[in-house]
């Protein structure tokens, strides 16, 4: 695709989501977007992961959206409502960085892009992956950070996708959890111990990681 083109695509895209964040800023809180989104019916899971995506371009913390994913659809497909929302809105943010964007994405790295960029060139895709599970950066600023290094955008999309699924079913399965408690749902005990044995693995997977680098 022409660059030029590109460049117009993302522009559209940015313009149109800063102007639906300004109309439906109110949807960016638990209560409201658990409202809507009921209210929405069959519309539902697209509407979640539009306003997943909005929120993640817009730095909203991606945690909260996640327990809500959880608590909205379960844990099956509130991992993969979640999980593409995510993988939307880093891509979007991506393309901003790599296409309008670089310079004052480079001004908030605070000095990291080469950091980011020798590792994506010594280890590609690999470097993605390590960094979607070992939060060295925050996630949001993660994505438009790594549009200035030379990954590939497919390579990208994959690793991202792939390598937030642990994170993203721990904390979606915490939000079904507490949905289940709070309803007074049958085997709280047992779904609250799977809950944090999920969570416990997230966070012992960076250890894990950074033993088999070295």
């Amino acid at each position: 695709m022409n660059t030029k083109i590109l460049r117009l695509i993302v522009a559209f895209v940015l313009v149109g989501s800063i102007g639906l964040a300004i109309v439906y800023r109110d949807l960016l809180n638990d209560s409201a977007l658990t409202d809507r989104i009921t209210q929405a019916g069959a519309a539902g899971p697209l509407l979640f992961i539009a306003i997943y995506a909005l929120g993640t371009l817009l730095f909203f913390p991606g945690s909260v959206l996640t327990l809500a994913g959880g608590a909205l659809f379960g844990p099956i497909f509130g991992t993969f409502y979640n999980l593409t929302g995510a993988t939307i809105g880093a891509t979007l943010a991506f393309l901003i960085a790599r296409y309008l964007a670089s310079d004052w994405v480079e001004e908030r790295s605070a000095g990291r892009i080469k950091e980011l960029q020798q590792g994506v060139e010594q280890e590609g895709w690999r470097f993605v992956a390590f960094v979607r599970l070992v939060p060295l950066f925050p996630f949001n600023l993660l994505n438009y950070a790594l549009g200035l290094s030379r990954i590939q955008l497919s390579q990208y999309i994959i690793a991202s996708y792939v390598f937030m699924l642990p994170g993203a079913l721990a904390y979606t399965y915490l939000g079904y959890a507490g949905r289940e408690a709070a309803a007074g749902g049958e085997d709280l005990i047992q779904k609250g111990l799977l809950a944090l044995a999920l969570l416990a693995t997230v966070a012992f997977l960076p250890r894990l990681i950074k033993r088999l680098r070295t």
